[in-house]
């Protein structure tokens, strides 16, 4: 079987009484060495991302290299956001008759950011191993007790590493050949009342480590968000039609409400975002769900650093405990999942 699911140790993190190890994940592809690495016990990341074109493995991530970096690094990197992604203005909101205040760790822009489940300790729920894929499921479990956030929960995450021709959604490719990565998310209400819930990932993707300026990138149709000097939404511009923009000399930190490819009721509907390589031809595809309580809304955001972009499909807009836009709120017992995928065309 072409597919397997292997460990090795990630060295340790410092906790405040001992330092804790980390084991990392390998799920890879032994014939054609195409390969994604996790992290469980740091916030459940995608560390790694190595896909084939042709004869070439083209790294498609930047990420932390040790455990030092991840603890220094202030990008959110692969981060899983939830309860919710983007910015919480002032880190208040109202939620059925009760005033909440998160946690501040965004002081200059006076925002809460990405939620706090990045960092925390995931737990491996299942692996799985078949002819076509490799599966890891990763869980955290939230008793309620996060300052700001009394809602308990269950976030279950899997990542797929999987034959490309083999994706359930999106266009597909027919090369067998090639592997893609499939993540999915489920998270459901443990607690006793309503909860507000959004979910986000924020992967910083590269080509073989080229620079940003050596690329373009393909946005579906769209409605972009107007943001203020806090980047908090302040309304929207006109809708545009799917375009390519060159990224060079390009700062970007936008966001948008993503209008599907498809019928929105449709369970087939999606949105894809392509980064190409303007040198090679190379084409990497970000793929998200769209239709009620999927990911209609994204962000793409260019570090200063120039050596990567962010492409980050989100649920809910920016600042959406306040707006309440693409905010799903879920009754005890209730659950939301969704879909995105990566692969290279």
């Amino acid at each position: 079987m072409p597919f397997q699911i292997t460990t090795q140790p990630f060295g340790t993190l410092p906790t405040a009484t001992a330092t804790e190890p980390l084991t990392e994940y390998i799920l890879e592809h032994t014939e054609t060495g195409e390969f994604i690495t996790v992290l469980p016990e740091f916030g459940g990341i995608l560390r790694r991302l190595v896909l084939r074109k042709g004869r070439y493995l083209l790294p498609l991530l930047l990420a932390p290299e040790s455990p030092q970096a991840l603890l220094t690094d202030e990008s959110y990197s692969s981060a899983l956001l939830y309860p919710f992604p983007s910015r919480i203005r002032h880190g208040i909101y109202h939620f059925e008759g009760e005033d909440c205040a998160l946690k501040m760790n965004e002081m200059r822009r006076d925002s809460a950011l990405h939620g706090f489940v990045h960092g925390r300790v995931f737990s491996v729920v299942s692996q799985e191993v078949t002819s076509t894929y490799a599966q890891l499921v990763v869980r955290y479990d939230h008793a309620g007790d996060t300052v700001g956030y009394p809602f308990p929960f269950a976030l279950t995450v899997s990542y797929k590493l999987v034959q490309a021709n083999q994706l359930l959604h999106g266009s597909m490719a027919n090369d067998d050949r090639m592997c893609a990565l499939e993540v999915s998310y489920s998270v459901v209400n443990t607690g006793l009342r309503r909860s507000p819930s959004a979910f986000g990932w924020h992967p910083y993707f590269t080509l073989a480590d080229q620079a940003i300026d050596e690329m373009s990138l393909s946005l579906p149709a769209r409605t972009p968000i107007i943001l203020d000097e806090k980047m908090i939404p302040s309304g929207k511009q006109a809708a545009e039609q799917a375009g390519e923009i060159t990224l060079k000399d390009q700062q970007l930190d936008n966001a948008f409400a993503i209008e599907p490819t498809s019928d929105p009721a449709s369970q087939d509907a999606f949105a894809e975002t392509v980064l190409t390589s303007l040198n090679s031809g190379v084409r990497l595809i970000v793929g998200q769900e769209t239709g009620p309580g999927k990911f209609n809304y994204l962000v793409c955001f260019t570090p200063t650093r120039r050596d990567g972009i962010a492409i980050e499909p989100l649920t809910a807009n920016v600042d959406s405990f306040n707006n309440g836009e693409g905010l799903t709120i879920l009754n005890p017992g209730e659950s939301m999942s969704g879909t995105l995928w990566v692969r290279l065309d």
